[in-house]
């Protein structure tokens, strides 16, 4: 069975100052979801569910129906505002989309086989497409997922902080925890990241997620329990958002999932801000250049 690939595509791009998912960033216009597309394609994925806002659909169906037609199935999943709030709350008083988890399980009615999920901004690689692909395809474990693991020094931004699940892994390969740390970058030579109570330092080969991962359809009711109980303590915040490495952290704390951690040395790239952009364009025109991908991608 062909595994489905969900793509994060309804962020707001507040940092990046427009909508990064569509910005092209290829030599021939490509944006990065072209690549990753390309190479889910490669490692045997069937589908491909785009997770957006409803306003943004018209958009992504004039770029990328066509150029997909007949290559892998399309499909569009719409992160509202108001998607599975128990209803018993009312109306929903915010802006900003509840978060990646809040996403993946917009896309539940869409999804009947193992999947994959990653963010539209991020490049991530043949070999990772493969990794994941492989272990979905073959593991017939309901209650074991998996992730990609970057290490954090090929995941920084020479233009500010950024966001990563930084993750411990036991000695069975197994996920221990994963903890969001919002505002990770360089300082005097050291990485660190910064909360309320101050700095703390990350060694450079400390695994962080970078929102690659791999589920079983079985994990679904389990992210709507979790996300209705969420949504009831957090009605009231507007800018509280419901990570997919909280999803996992509950899975492992209840023991009713687990997650395997395939390790990447890759320099991983990807856009925050919008000086981020130059960077991504030669990155993508080198690896033209060394053949990884053709000279256009479709």
């Amino acid at each position: 069975m062909q595994p489905t690939l969900l793509i994060l595509a309804a962020g707001m791009g507040s940092r990046y100052g427009g909508i990064k998912q569509l910005d092209q960033f290829g030599p021939h216009g490509e944006t990065i979801m072209d690549y990753s597309l390309f190479d889910a394609v490669r490692a045997g994925f069937g589908k491909v569910v785009f997770i957006i806002r409803d306003e943004l659909r018209k958009d992504f169906e004039e770029i990328f129906t066509e150029k997909l037609a007949g290559k892998i199935e399309v499909d569009y999943a719409i992160q509202a505002l108001d998607s599975y709030v128990p209803a018993e709350l009312g109306e929903v008083k915010r802006t900003k989309p509840w978060g990646t988890g809040h996403a993946m399980l917009c896309a539940k009615d869409h999804v009947e086989t193992p999947f994959a999920v990653i963010n539209a901004d991020d490049f991530y690689g043949l070999e990772a497409f493969q990794l994941i692909g492989n272990f979905l395809k073959t593991d017939t474990d309901d209650q074991l997922h998996a992730m990609v693991g970057y290490e954090v020094k090929n995941t920084l931004s020479e233009n500010g902080s950024v966001s990563r699940g930084v993750c411990a892994v036991g000695e069975n390969g197994n996920l221990a925890s994963v903890i969001e740390r919002t505002k990770i970058y360089e300082k005097e030579g050291r990485i660190v990241y910064e909360e309320a109570e101050g700095v703390t330092p990350l060694s450079p080969d400390t695994p962080v997620s970078m929102n690659f991962w791999g589920f079983k359809p079985s994990v679904f009711p389990l992210v709507q329990h979790q996300f209705e109980s969420y949504a009831i303590a957090n009605i009231d915040s507007p800018k509280a958002e419901f990570y997919i490495p909280t999803v996992m952290t509950n899975l492992i704390q209840t023991d009713t999932g687990h997650c395997k951690v395939f390790r990447s040395r890759s320099a991983w790239f990807g856009v925050t801000y919008p000086e981020d952009k130059p960077t991504v364009q030669a990155a993508l025109k080198k690896l033209h250049d060394e053949g990884a991908y053709p000279e256009k991608l479709w």
